[in-house]
This record gives C-alpha cells, sequence and structure tokens, in this order.
C-alpha cells in the first residue's frame, strides 16, 4: 500500500521547483509584479511549496514502529 505522503511530496516538490524557476526567469519583469507591490511571490511560495514537499518525502521514508 503507498503511503499517501509519498504522491503529495512528489507533488508539491515538482510544483515548488517549477514555481521557482518561472519566478527566477521572470525576475527582471517589473511590471509582472507591479500589482504584488515588486515581491517576487512565485520564488516564494516555490521555495515553500519545496520544502514542504521535502518534508512530506522525508516522512515517508521514516521507518514506522
Amino acid at each position: 500500500m503507498v503511503d499517501i505522503r509519498i504522491p503529495i511530496g512528489l507533488m508539491f516538490t515538482i510544483l515548488g521547483v517549477l514555481i521557482t524557476l518561472f519566478g527566477l526567469f521572470t525576475k527582471s519583469d517589473a511590471g509582472m509584479y507591479e500589482v504584488s507591490l515588486g515581491i517576487n511571490v512565485n520564488i516564494i511560495m516555490g521555495v515553500i511549496m519545496l520544502i514542504f514537499g521535502l518534508i512530506m518525502l522525508w516522512f515517508s521514508r521514516k521507518k514506522k514502529k
């Protein structure tokens, strides 16, 4: 049986990497981040999603007692 943390961790890790990369590639586009007061929310949320995904994968690898 598959632990639910594995697909959730993979999904958040992959999406976190993609959103972070998108934020890095669009960092120079000032007009895109005008609405968010110049804050690149793609990088911030991408890193948060990446960390959460890695934590879920780490928890799924821990041995169960």
